[in-house]
């Protein structure tokens, strides 16, 4: 038998070390080793390649019948799924707390179990008794779920394979739940990678869809190890300020659709709602003309969604350093772009301080959106107002030139439903959809000249 040897966990990475040490050499974080038990060890010398099960091995083109789709009655919630839960798939959801995620399973589970359908709700941070509470303020009461408050992984098994096989298992959270064949406490990296593995294993062998809730970190990102993203088949980011209405359920990841797929919704006193029409969240009233204020056609996966971006700048003394600040964009582009519009069309913000904001506490991280963010820069500096029925769209390369954008038909066929008729697009950006008239710009100081009227 092998001597055991002590190992140290990282719980922000996961990355091991011989002996503990104040910092993780791998993510940088302090006081984050831990000491795991060791799992003994038995040495054997055997060929692998005999002894083993002979696996069966199909072609591309053998006819497999599509996964079943188990509808979960929220038609944003299913659109982020890709057309709804799949049976024996496995879907992580993660977001800040009190941003809606037990609110939104809960109203999940209340209608796949008035389907017919047998629901399991555990619940590892709250009592049955507060769940129950929950449903009934949101008007679920009357739904046929079973709850459950447990953090036993052996015991929820155990429970779920006696009785009827349920059609969705819900876990809130998986960083509670605790498996004693791991000798660590509960939240550590080695007990939610073991609990999770079995939760997965059970509901791919059952045919069971499951929902694990997820905490996240300070910087939003899904807290415990990386490889719990890959053990799971969809990971969903429920998104918003929680002082804010709308919440954005965003896929990051999905083996059986599309992703960067989003569900919109509204935080209302009965619960989540959903929004049927998201681009009318994020336009304010333009029927004033307003300097510094542009319209971009996003897209999120399959879905065109209108934003307004939002521009100020602030002259300074001479001498000062003029600030920066964004919301809802990338910092480093919004430096790129100034530097384009100082370096190649003339105009100076060095004396400036320069704010953008994405209305609506919409996030962008569409390069397309280069133009619409450069039109809201040169308005606002030079206090001319783009027309209120014009969209803007095109990325910008760094000597000038605009270039042309995916997706800009249907871009543009959303901005015309939306009653826009006209659009600043890259020259070569094709047909114009009925009742939209096109502005194309081959370089950013075309579109300059035309806003300062230089011919």
């Amino acid at each position: 038998m092998a001597k055991a040897k002590r190992k140290y966990v990282c719980q922000q990475c996961g990355s091991v070390a011989a002996r503990w040490q104040g910092q993780c050499e791998d993510c940088g974080e302090w006081n984050s080793l831990i000491e795991e038990a060791p799992v003994t060890v038995f040495s054997a010398r055997h060929d692998l390649a005999t002894g083993g099960r002979a696996i069966s091995l199909v072609g591309l083109d053998s006819d497999i019948a599509l996964p079943e789709r188990l509808p979960t009655g929220i038609a944003e919630f299913d659109r982020a799924l890709g057309g709804g839960l799949v049976s024996g798939s496995a879907t992580l959801i993660g977001g800040d707390p009190g941003i809606g995620k037990s609110t939104l399973l809960l109203q999940a589970a209340a209608n796949v179990a008035r389907s017919g359908r047998p629901v399991v709700y555990v619940s590892g941070e709250e009592a049955a008794d507060q769940v129950r509470l929950r449903a009934r303020r949101l008007g679920l009461g009357d739904a046929p779920v079973l709850l459950a408050s447990a953090t036993s992984v052996r015991d929820i098994l155990t429970t779920l394979t006696t009785g009827t096989m349920p059609a969705l298992v819900i876990i809130d959270s998986i960083q509670t739940m605790h498996s004693d064949v791991i000798d660590s406490a509960p939240g550590t990296v080695s007990q939610v990678r073991e609990s999770a593995h079995e939760l997965i294993r059970f509901a791919k062998g059952q045919g069971s869809a499951l929902i694990l809730v997820g905490h996240v970190t300070k910087d939003g990102s899904l807290a415990g190890p990386r490889v719990l993203e890959h053990m799971v088949d969809t990971v969903l980011a429920f998104e918003g300020e929680r002082s804010h209405q709308y919440r954005i359920l965003r896929a990051v990841k999905n083996r059986f659709g599309g992703t960067d797929e989003i569900g919109v919704f509204a935080m209302g006193e009965l619960g989540l709602s959903e929004v049927a029409n998201p681009s009318a969240l994020f336009l304010t009233d333009r029927n004033e003309m307003v300097t510094g204020a542009t319209v971009f056609p996003a897209m999120e996966g399959t879905r065109p969604v209108l934003v307004e971006i939002q521009a100020l700048t602030v002259r300074i003394a001479s001498g000062a350093t003029p600030r920066r600040s964004v919301v809802g964009w990338d910092s480093g582009r919004l430096a790129m772009i100034l530097a384009v519009l100082e370096a190649r069309c003339g105009l100076s913000f060095s004396s400036c301080e320069v704010y953008l904001n994405v209305a609506g506490g919409y996030r962008l991280q569409d390069p397309a959106a280069d133009l619409a963010v450069a039109g809201a820069l040169i308005s606002a500096l030079t206090e001319r107002s783009v027309p209120a029925d014009a969209v803007i769209l095109g990325e910008i390369a760094l000597s000038g030139e605009i270039r042309p954008v995916a997706h800009g038909a249907l871009r543009l066929r959303e901005a015309s439903k939306l009653g826009f008729s006209r659009a600043w697009v890259p020259a070569s950006v094709g047909d114009p959809p009925p009742g939209l008239t096109l502005n194309g710009y081959g370089s950013l100081a075309a579109l300059v000249d035309q806003m300062l009227g230089r011919g």
